[in-house]
């Protein structure tokens, strides 16, 4: 039985700390020796904590690298439960469990990508992927790619692993509640939006597009769930654009589905995406969707079938995406239904963990 390390040492929620929180779940369930190193005040450890979920709580930065006693602490720690299997899901984690894996030499240090981001090929890449880095598990195609298109020669592309990231489908599905947002009744097309407000899931794009839809009359409004640090700025830009009776920010959300079922369109103009959760989540709400083609969305997006993919940055494409469906209500429920049983065959939670489980456990 091996002996695996799940390193995270981000402080907020995202995809990533959702991935290391259910895989160590369940490997713990599964009876594998688990622990797992995150930020002392994150989202993360209190999830792991409220799991029974063995894990320590570190405070660590972006610059505990340059403090040997913190990558000489975790190393020994590394050594006394004989670690065999470290997963580290940032690039500056690299620098400290990396360094403190090879140093208590960890047989397998994988890097668990989840940024559809090219990586530069700088020195440090460069050493840490030749010389740190093991293995490499991705979680979609356009991932992979991106991690060889700078440098084709930075990592041994047969030791990159592709597996999707997995939904609880059957928890989700049948989940029951009721939208988070009441219907204003009125003839009011709503289109929503979930995701953190930063500059990689690009809200700004739909305060511009809420512009361009006002100026075709049309009747609707846009729905924003999350939080983040762009939050006043964009809500400036909708007082400039003179967009603030269309576009509402609902705050941080804790249901998805819920909120989801508030709207009639889900929306998602990132500049990246290493695999789209919520479009995923959106599909098996029965919603279609209007995304940029790019990232890994074609994989969760069939174009024209479940979703339509505009041009990036495209606000006229994406604004005729958005009318297109809005006048046409069957077409939204075949899109909504189509993306519903795309993501129930390929996303499977079960499936998925099974992959992972056997591919930790180097079956």
């Amino acid at each position: 039985m091996s002996n695996i390390c799940f390193f995270n040492s981000a402080i907020e929620w995202g995809g990533g700390e959702k991935w290391h929180f259910e895989t160590s779940l369940y490997m713990h369930k599964k009876g594998h020796n688990v622990i797992v190193i995150a930020h002392v005040n994150s989202v993360l450890i209190k999830k792991l904590e409220e799991n029974n979920i063995p894990c320590i709580g570190l405070n660590i930065n972006n610059l505990s690298f340059i403090n040997p006693l913190k990558i000489y602490r975790i190393k020994k720690y590394l050594i006394k439960i004989n670690i065999e299997t470290i997963i580290i899901n940032l690039s500056r984690d690299l620098k400290i469990a990396g360094i403190a894996a090879k140093k208590a030499k960890t047989r397998r240090i994988i890097y668990r990508r989840g940024s559809a981001i090219p990586i530069k090929n700088n020195f440090l890449n460069r050493f840490y992927f030749k010389n740190i880095i093991t293995d490499i598990l991705a979680n979609s195609i356009a991932t992979k790619k991106t991690i060889l298109e700078n440098n084709k020669y930075l990592f041994p592309e047969n030791k990159i692993k592709v597996i999707y990231n997995g939904l609880d489908i059957d928890l989700f599905v049948n989940n029951k509640v009721s939208p988070l947002i009441p219907d204003k009744k009125n003839d009011k097309i709503t289109l929503i939006n979930l995701g953190r407000l930063e500059y990689q899931k690009n809200q700004k794009f739909l305060i511009y597009v809420a512009q361009e839809l006002k100026k075709r009359e049309m009747q609707f409004r846009i729905l924003i769930g999350g939080e983040g640090s762009l939050r006043n700025e964009l809500q400036q830009l909708t007082k400039e654009l003179e967009v603030t009776q269309e576009v509402e920010f609902c705050g941080f959300i804790d249901n998805p589905k819920a909120f989801m079922l508030s709207g009639d369109i889900f929306l998602l103009p990132s500049h990246w995406e290493g695999f789209g959760y919520v479009l995923a989540e959106a599909s098996l709400c029965k919603k279609p969707i209007v995304a940029f083609n790019l990232s890994s969305n074609p994989e969760v997006v069939i174009n024209k079938k479940t979703g339509i993919l505009t041009a990036t940055q495209d606000i006229k494409a994406f604004c005729n995406a958005i009318v297109k469906l809005s006048k046409d209500s069957k077409l939204q429920y075949e899109m909504g239904l189509q993306g519903s049983y795309f993501i129930r065959k390929t996303f499977d939670k079960n499936l998925i963990l099974s992959k992972i489980e056997k591919y930790l456990l180097n079956e």
